[in-house]
């Protein structure tokens, strides 16, 4: 099983991931660890602070190797990052799309209105953040953006409207996702 978890920066992906890294006993890759990787390396022009669609041009192509030599393997992963592209299944046949479940996490402009400050609160809980520019306009648009990319793409998702309750809504729609293949 692979399980990707997409989502604008600060929706809570990778505490999402060490949650179902609990839960499933999967493990799983942060991309923004390979990212870092890439950068310090010196094998990259990019930086970290590199237009998100370059990061995703340069990193995808990575990851979803990695995924299907899981997916050949029989291995499962969760992958978790802001560079999963929304038109990720045409990178998969469909035999490989069977063993897949995606999920992305999107914040409702009222809840990102009501919650910004607690946002940025807790934008360290699982890794430091080295630099943060983060802006309620910025996170608006974009989590906006990645909404209407989901619905275009028929991609699962999380509105997070109301309280933050990722959790269980995550693993009630990866286990109907994978009780939809069966």
């Amino acid at each position: 099983m692979i399980i990707l978890i997409a989502g604008d920066t600060h929706t809570g992906k990778t505490n999402l991931a060490q949650k179902l890294l609990e839960h499933f006993k999967i493990p799983y890759l942060s991309i923004d660890h390979l990212k870092m990787g890439v950068n310090r390396s010196g094998n990259s022009v990019l930086t970290p602070e590199s237009d998100d669609d370059a990061l995703t041009e340069k990193l995808w192509p990575i990851v979803r190797e990695m995924v299907k030599t899981c997916i050949e393997n029989n291995q499962s992963l969760i992958v978790e990052g802001c560079y999963i592209p929304f038109d990720w299944k045409k990178d998969f046949s469909e035999e490989e799309k069977k063993s897949i479940s995606y999920l992305c996490l999107i914040f409702c402009r009222a809840y990102l209105e009501k919650n910004f400050e607690q946002i940025r609160k807790y934008e360290n809980i699982i890794e430091r953040r080295q630099y943060s520019e983060l802006s309620l306009p910025d996170m608006l648009h974009s989590n906006e953006k990645g909404l209407q990319n989901c619905i275009e793409y028929r991609l699962d998702h999380i509105l997070i409207d109301n309280k933050y309750e990722v959790f269980p809504l995550a693993v009630a729609s990866i286990e109907k996702q994978l009780k939809d293949r069966t």
